[in-house]
């Protein structure tokens, strides 16, 4: 451990150790310790599955004959939707982790560690990544069940999940943000979850598009949500495509990376800055 001396000759705040290593290190401890409070707590993985569970089952069996999909059935329409929002929810959980652990005082006991500053974030939200991960797992299984199929392959279905969890990894850095910007965890929950909503819906998720009035069409196809579920459409050889000419719809796969890349970068700078200056 590095210990600076202040200016009375006596020790000082223990100093960060740097290097991408060391970062990594970092940051799988903190990813471990809120692994381990999932596993103590298993309520938090069990209501975060019937939430997306409950969406397929009244998704599938009370809206699906009511809406009809060029191409296919809305059951299989319907699972690139559920995915992407289910990892994207996420956000609600990430925002109050942290805002709970910045009003209990676990972010000052992780300042006095000669600890890498950005690894309190980035192993909160690499926790949030793997959970997103079972969850997405045991819901492909409800999916398969309810009669949803991936007919391009193994490797393609793959990807497709890869750009979902790329999606949520990108989208908890926005709740880090959050979390670190409200003052209890019951407003970071509800901000986390206010936005998400009208990000949702207003996406090919759930209907086509091409039903929705002119003005809204446009912000839809240029919703980063409506790229990833594209892509992953394509990628399953799900049904969904309606030939519209926006670039994201045209071009899913970059578009949704793009987009993830964008979101985690500008939010991962954002969350770090905002934690350093919140702790500092």
């Amino acid at each position: 451990m590095t210990v600076v001396t202040d200016l009375a000759g006596g020790p000082g705040i223990p100093q960060p150790r740097g290097g991408l290593v060391q970062m990594a290190r970092d940051s799988w401890v903190v990813a471990k310790r809120n692994l381990r409070r999932m596993t103590r707590i298993p309520e938090i993985v069990v209501f975060g599955l019937l939430q997306p569970v409950m969406f397929v089952l009244l998704f599938s069996y009370v809206m699906g004959g009511a809406i009809k999909v060029p191409g296919g059935g809305y059951r299989e329409f319907l699972m690139a939707g559920i995915f992407a929002q289910t990892v994207t929810f996420a956000v609600a959980g990430a925002s109050a982790g942290i805002a709970e652990d910045m009003t209990k005082g676990l972010v000052d006991r992780f300042r006095s560690l000669p600890m890498a500053r950005s690894a309190v974030l980035a192993g909160r939200t690499l926790a949030d990544l793997v959970q997103s991960a079972f969850i997405l797992l045991v819901l492909a299984i409800v999916a398969l069940l309810v009669g949803w199929r991936a007919h391009h392959g193994v490797l393609a279905a793959l990807g497709a999940f890869l750009l979902l969890l790329l999606l949520g990894y990108a989208f908890s850095w926005i709740g880090a943000l959050i979390g670190l910007s409200v003052r209890s965890p019951e407003a970071a929950t509800s901000a986390g979850l206010i936005w998400l909503f009208p990000l949702t819906f207003l996406s090919n998720a759930f209907v086509p598009v091409n039903t929705m009035p002119g003005w809204l069409q446009a912000i839809a196809y240029w919703n980063p949500f409506s790229a990833t579920v594209q892509a992953c459409r394509n990628l399953f050889g799900n049904p969904g495509a309606d030939g519209a000419p926006a670039w994201p719809m045209q071009h899913p796969v970059t578009a949704s990376t793009l987009w993830s890349l964008l979101i985690l970068g500008l939010f991962s700078w954002l969350s770090v800055r905002k934690y350093r200056n919140a702790t500092g």
